[in-house]
């Protein structure tokens, strides 16, 4: 009853979106909590827009800007001769860009509760900054980046209108768990409808459940 070809693009499209926010998201959120800058409260707006912007809205404007006239459609076509819209990669830019406050908040905060006395311990023991980064905050941020990570894999799962602006829903290549529900319905296939419900409802509390027991196991550290 469960697409798995669906499951196995979702669950390929949350791993890979994930990976690329923690490579992205880590420096953002690094930036965001060390800086002073006036800009920095201009950023933070720009990465929790998506929270506020209706998906519709975003994944028009992503759609554009995928699309082979668009900056990053454009520029990807004339480097790769394929198209970004209605593909794999595409996706993984969308859910990127809509995912991001989901990874970088968690991971800002995380960093925000250390405090600079850590750091500053390193560094007076002749620790490079990229060393007392790996060695130090990212030790001690742990929680930060488990919170970010389960919540851009879950929110990726089981996002619908960006996906469905700048992928479309097609079999083996951009559909999903939700498109390929909403497609269920279209079709009144509600046997199948409800088995993908289930089947995401499960999912989704397993990996909560998950990980408020592991951090409550978590020694708590202080700021």
């Amino acid at each position: 009853m469960i697409d798995l070809t669906a499951v196995g693009v979702t669950l390929r499209l949350a791993g890979t979106t994930v990976l690329v926010l923690l490579i992205v998201g880590t420096p953002i959120a690094w930036w965001l909590a060390q800086t002073r800058s006036r800009t920095k409260t201009v950023v933070e707006a720009v990465v929790a827009l998506p929270l506020v912007l209706p998906p519709t809205v975003l994944g028009f404007y992503l759609l554009m800007a995928l699309g082979p006239h668009g900056l990053l459609g454009g520029t990807w076509e004339r480097i790769t001769g394929s198209t970004l819209a209605f593909t794999f990669s595409g996706l993984v830019v969308g859910s990127a860009v809509y995912s991001l406050p989901f990874v970088v908040q968690p991971l800002q905060g995380a960093f925000e509760a250390i405090g600079r006395e850590p750091l500053e311990a390193a560094w007076s023991l002749r620790a490079s900054r990229l060393d007392a980064f790996f060695t130090v905050a990212s030790p001690m941020a742990f929680r930060g980046y488990l919170s970010g990570i389960v919540l851009g894999f879950a929110h990726t799962m089981g996002e619908f209108g960006v996906v469905l602006m700048i992928g479309g829903s097609i079999p083996g290549k951009t559909q999903v768990l939700s498109t390929a529900l909403f497609d269920h319905v279209e079709a009144l296939e509600y046997g199948r409808a409800h088995a993908l419900s289930a089947f995401m409802l499960i999912v989704s509390f397993a990996i909560l459940l998950s990980v408020y027991l592991v951090d409550r196991r978590l020694p708590i550290r202080a700021s």
